[in-house]
């Protein structure tokens, strides 16, 4: 994992982001980094860069940014991978609307916001998430389990979590 962790941060330039893909290119993103702490700060940087890339307002790339971060934070510290090691990213655009899915290997817990504990030091993830996006839930999948958020503007998802 760690060389795969050294080839997806390495620069490698042409204007393509840490996955090899020029941003802002194709209909939707999907990127695959290993489950390890480091695939949040991956998937943020290059969420933010094909954000940009299509013109999206900084601060619907803000709350994007911020979404992906606990998604994939908390796919990485509580569920399994998926079976090649990694976890699968994917986000689209459509008009203001910015559609992110987390697909992990799963957990034996369904994810939901922890109880409000003010004094807590973790467990505020989806709390931030539901506060931010404007639509979120959890989707079981053949190979585990999927979260999404939208934000930036009302969704066409419609499914209730």
């Amino acid at each position: 994992m760690t060389s795969e962790i050294a080839r997806a941060t390495t620069d490698v330039g042409d204007g393509l982001d840490a996955f090899g893909v020029a941003p802002g290119t194709g209909a939707a993103r999907i990127v695959r980094p290993p489950a390890t702490p480091e695939a949040a700060t991956l998937v943020r940087g290059a969420l933010a860069a094909d954000l940009a890339a299509r013109g999206v307002d900084p601060a619907v790339i803000d709350d994007a940014r911020l979404v992906v971060t606990e998604l994939v934070a908390n796919a990485v510290r509580h569920a399994a991978p998926l079976t090649d090691g990694c976890v699968r990213v994917r986000w689209r655009v459509q008009g203001e609307t910015v559609d992110i899915e987390v697909g992990d290997g799963g957990a034996p817990t369904t994810p939901r916001p922890s109880p409000l504990a003010p004094w807590a030091t973790q467990g505020r993830g989806l709390r931030i998430v539901r506060s931010v996006a404007h639509e979120w839930g959890v989707l079981d999948d053949p190979h585990g389990r999927i979260v999404w958020a939208c934000v930036g503007g009302p969704s066409r998802r419609r499914v209730t979590t």
